[in-house]
């Protein structure tokens, strides 16, 4: 077992905090996810893992199952007014956690995720749904959220072009989320990532692996376990108790408009891997952006970020790849789009990040994408993307003039019909449509 130092434990955590901590784990392969659950359940008698089986959600049944390092304590199927994840979050998920916490608060939690909800999903519930008129987090401490990836399969899940209606496991009937989204949104969210076991072609590829999981959370610690030979006391103290979560970090999508890494620039080659990061003050010409969109994305293995586009200059525009598809969507409104007087209704975090970085004529307008692939030419990738850039004379045309260029993206990102000053420009949107996990 190894583990990378990035993201330790926070050094001024409090010892005074009595409420019982919660670690969240997540992951697409229940087998691998349950193996790191029981072992940590090995190293604490007092550990009470809480895990629910969506098997039956589509007649509105949910299977709860509560257990410790001793045996079953609670096995119950619970009828949902709604079959939905949200519904069996906030009706039966929190509820749980918020009663055992109570009953026992000298037990700590495990909560062991099915394997298509996002734990981002999970951090919101937390946030803002009430227990008994009151906040989750006024009786437990959430201390970390942990993603397990099966190494044997990673990289096929990465890959993959289902979709979970097509897998069977759609956790909604509007679920219309792809296999590899859910993989790669439980990766970026994690503050923990766990690669369990080897890879099928050997350890120089369980290396590029791991390699590959830094590049896409290079703000999420690492720790590497072989699957044959676990030591439970050294795997729980890399899991429990390191006060990583950080509730305050934006998602993915806004992680970059707010300041925060959204990725590292890591041009040269480790293991085949490389992360390039593409920022440019000019706008996309839409068409010839749109004309490179399959190019830049051909050898990639997750692409994210944000754009501006010369046609729509006053529009955030969202972008995620994946799996083989690419997502695109509004984000909201640029802050120079905005009357001043409105700014007060974003976020802090995202106007001091604009201050500092502010251009006098493109306002916070910037294209900030970040590129994740094998065997990529990172120099060819910026020449590509460079080129879609406006050029010196079409610059010099102006605004005006820009937003009457053929615009193949027209109509695909709506800011909706309100005026600028009633638009949340920091929510993030869900370019594919509902999320409901």
């Amino acid at each position: 077992m190894s583990t990378s130092p990035l993201a330790p434990a926070e050094p001024g955590a409090t010892t005074a905090d009595t409420r019982p901590s919660l670690t969240v784990l997540s992951g697409f392969w229940p087998s691998a996810t349950y193996a790191v659950a029981r072992t940590l359940l090995a190293a604490d008698p007092a550990l009470v893992l809480v895990r629910h089986d969506l098997a039956d959600l589509a007649a509105g049944t949910v299977h709860r199952i509560v257990r410790d390092a001793a045996g079953v304590l609670e096995d119950e199927r619970i009828t949902l007014a709604h079959g939905c994840v949200s519904c069996t979050l906030r009706e039966d998920v929190l509820p749980t956690l918020a009663r055992l916490a109570r009953a026992q608060p000298h037990r700590d939690l495990l909560l062991m995720l099915p394997e298509v909800v996002e734990p981002e999903a999970v951090a919101a519930v937390c946030a803002h749904c009430l227990v008994d008129g009151a906040p989750i987090t006024d009786l437990i401490r959430v201390d970390s959220y942990v993603t397990v990836v099966d190494a044997e399969h990673l990289l096929d899940g990465l890959a993959s072009t289902d979709d979970l209606t097509a897998l069977g496991i759609a956790a909604a009937d509007n679920d219309n989320r792809a296999l590899a989204d859910v993989v790669v949104r439980q990766i970026e969210f994690a503050d923990t990532l766990v690669l369990w076991g080897e890879s099928r072609e050997g350890a120089y590829d369980t290396s590029r692996l791991s390699v590959l999981l830094q590049r896409m959370a290079p703000w999420a610690a690492q720790v590497r376990v072989d699957g044959d030979l676990v030591d439970a006391a050294t795997l729980t103290r890399h899991l429990r108790h390191t006060h990583r979560h950080r509730p305050e970090t934006p998602g993915i999508l806004n992680r970059g408009l707010q300041g925060y890494t959204l990725g590292a620039h890591e041009p040269e080659s480790d293991c085949g891997v490389v992360s390039a990061v593409f920022r440019a003050r000019r706008p996309f010409h839409p068409q010839r952006l749109h004309d490179v969109l399959e190019e830049v994305n051909a050898e990639m293995v997750r692409s994210r970020g944000y754009l501006w586009l010369a046609s729509q200059p006053d529009t955030v525009v969202a972008w995620e790849f994946a799996g083989g598809g690419l997502a695109m969507g509004s984000l909201g409104y640029w802050l120079v789009s905005l009357p001043e007087q409105h700014w007060e209704h974003v976020e802090d975090q995202r106007r001091l990040a604009a201050a500092l970085d502010w251009d006098p004529y493109y306002g916070d307008r910037h294209q900030h994408l970040v590129f994740i692939g094998l065997d990529t030419d990172p120099v060819d990738l910026h020449r590509t993307l460079a080129g879609c850039l406006l050029t010196d004379a079409e610059l010099a045309d102006g605004e005006e003039i820009w937003r009457t260029y053929p615009d193949p993206f027209a109509g695909c990102f709506p800011l909706g019909t309100e005026e600028p000053a009633d638009t949340d420009t920091d929510t993030d949107t869900d370019t594919q449509g509902e999320n409901p996990a």
